[in-house]
This record gives C-alpha cells, structure tokens and sequence, in this order.
C-alpha cells in the first residue's frame, strides 16, 4: 500500500526541474540487484512494467506515531501490497493493477533468504515469496503467474507513505458511508477529508470496516492512488522546484529500487507525462475465480479466475487500454451498500418553494429509489435536507444521504421502514448510486477520475 507513493514520483517529475537536481535525489535512493542471473522470462511486451510493493516498514516509525497510529507488533520480513502499473509506451495512460496478498502462487525452485539452503518449487501465499527469496524471487513468480515481463522493481515502506503526504498537505479522501476500523484506530464520518500522513496510513492498512478484507482495502488504495495524482497535480508543486525536491525526498528517502532506474529514466518519463492526470489512469483488481480456496499447510488462499486473468494480462503486454468506454461526464455514481429499489421514500417539502417535494420525488425515482408518488408539506421549514429513519434500517438511510450530498441523517427509533426525507433549500439533486457489494470480488475497471471527489463533495 506505501508502494502508492512512489508512482507520485514519476508525475512529480513531469515539472522538469533539470538532471542535477533529480540526479541528487537519485543518488539516496537505495538499490537492489532485482533481476540478477533471471532467466526464461517473459518476452518484452509494449510499454513500460513496473512492480510496486509496500513492505512493512514500522521500525523506522517512532514510538509516539506507532502508537497515535495503532502500528504495534513486531515488522514482518514481508509485503502488504504489490501492484503493477503499466505505463504506456506513448506514456499517456497508467494500468494499475492490484494483485492480492493471499493469491494463491506457485513459486520456483530457489535460494531460501533465511536459511540459504535450495528450496523446490512450491505452493505459498503471494506475499511469501519476498520473506524466502526477497525481491528477485518476487518478481520471478509474478512473471510465471501473469506471463508480463517487469521491467522495473520499486519498494516503499510506512516511513516514506507518511512523509509524502504530510509534505504535499495532506490528500482529499471521500466516503459514503461511515468508515471505522478498530485494528488501526480509521474513523471517518461520511463525506469528504483531508488526510495527513498518519490517518492516510490508517485509511489504506484498514482491512476491517467491511466483509471484503484485503479486496476491499485494495480498493481504496486504488481510490488513494488516484488523489494522489490528483493532489500532486492541483497541489502547485510540480510548478515549484523546491516543493518538488522535498516531495521527491520524501519518497525516494526510503525507495529501494533495481539498479536500471535511475535519473535518466526518470526525468525522460517524467517530462513525457507532464500532462498526466487521473483521467490519464485507470485501476482494476486481477479476477479472482475462488474466494477461501484451500490449501493444505497454507490456509485460505485466493485462486485467480486464469481465464480472466490471461485478458487482463495480455491487454498490459499489448499496451491496450483496459477502459474502453468513454470517460463519463459528470461525477461518478456513488458506491453504496443497498440496492435503493429496495428503499421507501416518502418526501416532505420543507421550504417555502412550491412543488419541491414533487420534483425531490421525481429525482430520486428516476434514480431507483422506492418513492411513494406521494409528496406532502412538512409541519416546519427546515435549514437543511434531513434524512429521518429507524436505525434499524441505517444502511438504508446511509444510501439515500449518500444519494442526496449535504443531507443530515436524524435516527427515529420506532419509524419503521419507511425513509421520510424532508427538502430542504440545500436541495441541489440527486445523484446516481450504485451498490457495492464489499465481499464481492470487483475486477471493474475505473478511471482515477471516476473515484476521486468531486467538486461538489
């Protein structure tokens, strides 16, 4: 998930501050022989290949922040979270792909790190193969599982997440619903934030607001990744040379990276994608064909859907987009956890406007919503719109004020069902909302501009 960082780096460098300046920020970065005596690799496809992985890096966070930040426990010789992201050979578009820990994987015949000794090929969790064979060996078995040829390695621990966002001021986050994760202390109120390093760091580690796990966290790195861009590219840093030296630092201080990244590489990517913007980059999670498939000695593990998988994969060796459609104008629908064919509106005017309540009627049947056609006029005027519901039936209302940006939900123990919705003069319409469900494997593509914020919250 800190391996979301360092694709900031390649847009960072798209202000063409000069070569020394970036050659002096590529002298810190540390390397690592990634791709050393490989053999019988995947044939070089079009573009460009790079393998992101966030390892577990809380010992170099300090006492005070693992505690603020619940990242107790001991670090662990191994990764969080690996992606990879295609830039195309044009360099105008970004492929990320996010590959589960728990995939289930095969590894190759290799040196064990830990004990030195030649271990045969075997079964493993995908997060494994870096704690048996580091590095090298991860990049070995993510080309035997996808037939994609990496041309590049970058590693970013806690340490560099943090201080990324805390330099660029923090990146703009957005819910629909309430986000409360108990493990790492998360707790977000629906609507939008201001994440600085810390509570960034909460919001992508989160693995227990939700039935969906490691899926339904990869999916908010992904949104993570995409305000990334979209705060480096708004921020005014790639136009200030000494915002963009502290920013760089900031991430390539704790980057480990293969020995052929280097300034040049940099700097010639970075100028070609100047104009880069999350409409440039498009996210997608590898197709999972069996949830909870069970492996002797390992556990639980996720079997990729091969059939599935060898499209995807392919699309990246061909350099092909993966988001045929057009670009949507407008804000994205927003992800919600109820179907609203299912949710009972009645609507109330309360203003002064004639014939609010029937066009907040008509907004929300046309967006799917179970209205009763039957408007009326509210005992006193509101300030606001409000939601009233029956907690037990909170999801639903969380739904409906999802749909209704700005609204206030106001619990009524004992109202039943029914959602009484009351307009207020905020009333600006409804927007769509599509259901999510968060246990379900996603493998949606989506545009980074389709899952930022958008202007109007």
């Amino acid at each position: 998930m800190r391996a979301v960082t360092t694709l900031s780096v390649v847009v960072l460098a798209s202000a063409g501050i000069g070569h020394a300046v970036v050659t002096s920020l590529d002298a810190g970065i540390a390397r690592i022989d990634a791709f050393k005596d490989m053999k019988n690799r995947p044939r070089a496809g079009h573009g460009m290949n790079v393998l992101l992985v966030g390892t577990d890096g809380r010992d170099k966070i300090s006492e005070e922040e693992r505690r603020a930040y619940r990242l107790g426990g001991q670090p662990c010789h191994c990764t969080d979270t690996m992606m990879i992201v295609h830039i195309s050979d044009d360099r105008e578009r970004a492929t990320v792909v996010s590959l589960p820990r728990d995939s289930y994987a095969e590894v190759p015949a290799h040196t064990d790190a830990a004990t030195g000794r030649q271990r045969p090929a075997h079964a493993l969790k995908l997060n494994a193969a870096y704690a048996e064979g580091g590095p090298q060996l991860t990049i070995r078995t993510v080309e035997d599982m996808t037939h994609v040829k990496i041309d590049h390695y970058l590693e970013v621990d806690f340490a560099s997440f943090m201080r990324t966002v805390d330099v660029l001021g923090g990146v703009q986050v957005c819910t629909a619903t309430p986000l409360k994760d108990s493990y790492t202390g998360l707790d977000l109120a629906p609507g939008t934030h201001s994440l600085m390093g810390g509570q960034a760091l909460q919001y992508v580690r989160a693995r227990h607001l939700d039935g969906a796990s490691d899926l339904g966290r990869m999916k908010r790195q992904q949104r993570f990744l995409a305000a990334l861009i979209e705060r480096a590219g708004s921020s005014g840093v790639l136009l200030n040379p000494i915002r963009f030296r502290d920013v760089t630092r900031a991430v390539l201080g704790s980057v480990r990276a293969d020995e052929g990244f280097g300034a040049d590489e940099l700097i010639d990517l970075g100028r070609a994608m100047r104009n880069f913007r999350p409409s440039s980059s498009e996210f997608t999670t590898v197709p999972i064909g069996q949830m909870n498939y069970q492996v002797k000695g390992i556990g639980s593990t996720l079997k990729w859907d091969r059939a599935r998988a060898e499209q995807l994969f392919a699309s990246l060796r061909d350099d092909k987009p993966l988001a045929v459609a057009p670009p949507r104008h407008g804000p994205a629908p927003v992800p919600v956890e109820v179907d609203p064919r299912r949710i009972r509106v009645q609507v109330a005017n309360g203003t002064g406007t004639i014939g609010l309540a029937k066009r907040v009627d008509a907004a929300l049947a046309a967006a799917g919503f179970a209205t009763n056609h039957q408007p009326v006029t509210a005992l006193a005027h509101v300030p606001r719109t409000v939601v009233s519901y029956d907690p037990r039936w909170d999801r639903s209302a969380r739904t409906l004020a999802a749909a209704l940006p700005g609204s206030e939900l106001r619990a009524v123990p004992g109202q039943g069902p029914l959602m009484k919705l009351t307009a207020g003069p905020d009333f600006k319409g409804v927007r769509t909302v599509r259901v999510e469900d968060p246990a379900r494997p996603d493998t949606t593509v989506v545009r980074g501009s389709e899952v930022v914020c958008s202007q109007n919250g």
